[in-house]
C-alpha cells in the first residue's frame, strides 16, 4: 500500500541510547477510482486551477481543495477515504522522495575529485583536469564524470517504524530520508 505524506523534519527520541528518527505527515487523500488494486487518488497541493482539474473534481465530485491527482497502490475496493489501516500494523516502509537540488557544481563536490594543489603557480585547483585521450578516440568518451546538475534526483530508502499517531496522521520513522522538509513524496509498506 502507498501513501502521500509530506517531509516535516528530523528529530530524536529521548532515551538510551538516543535515535534519529524523521517526521511525516500522511496527505489527505480521495480515492477516485479503483481498478485491480491500483488507483487514481486526489489530495491538495497548493492553489492550482485550470479547466481539466475542474473537470476531474466534478467528475468525481471532489471539493476545490482537492486539486493534484496520483496513481497508487491503495488497500481500498472502492472509492472514497483512503484505507489507512495497513499504516499502524507496518514495520517497514520504503520512501520514495526527490534529493535536494544544488544547482550547477563542480567536479569536487559533485563527484568527489580531490582537485589540484592550492598553492602559487598551479591553474589547476579545483578543475576536473584532462577529459579526454590524443589522435584516438579524437572525442571525449561517454559518462565522463564532469560537472553539471547535482541533486534533485529520485531516491528510495528503507525505513523501520517507530510509531503512527493515526489521530494526527503523523509517522515517525528511524533514520534519514532524503528530500528538504515540506517536500512531498511516497511510502509503500513493505511488511
Amino acid at each position: 500500500m502507498e501513501y502521500i505524506v509530506e517531509k516535516i523534519g528530523m528529530s530524536r527520541t529521548v532515551g538510551v541510547p538516543s535515535k534519529v528518527v524523521t517526521l511525516l505527515k500522511v496527505k489527505e487523500v480521495k480515492v477516485c477510482d479503483v481498478n485491480n488494486g491500483t488507483a487514481l487518488v486526489a489530495y491538495s497541493q497548493g492553489k492550482a486551477h485550470n479547466k481539466p482539474i475542474e473537470g476531474q473534481q466534478k467528475k468525481y465530485n471532489l471539493s476545490a481543495e482537492f486539486n493534484k491527482f496520483a496513481t497508487l497502490a491503495v488497500a481500498n475496493t472502492e472509492a472514497g477515504d483512503l484505507d489507512m489501516s495497513p499504516l499502524s500494523e507496518a514495520k517497514t516502509l520504503k520512501s520514495t522522495f526527490n534529493t535536494k537540488g544544488r544547482g550547477f557544481t563542480g567536479v569536487m563536490k559533485r563527484w568527489n575529485f580531490s582537485g589540484g594543489p592550492g598553492a602559487h603557480g598551479h591553474r589547476f585547483h579545483r578543475t576536473g583536469g584532462s577529459i579526454g585521450n590524443r589522435e584516438w578516440p579524437g572525442k571525449v568518451q561517454k559518462g565522463r564524470k564532469m560537472s553539471g546538475h547535482y541533486g534533485d534526483e529520485q531516491v528510495t530508502v528503507k525505513n523501520d517504524v517507530l510509531s503512527y499517531d493515526a489521530q494526527n496522521g503523523v509517522l515517525v520513522v528511524v533514520g534519514s530520508i532524503p528530500g528538504a522538509n515540506g517536500a512531498l513524496g511516497r511510502v509503500k509498506v513493505v511488511k
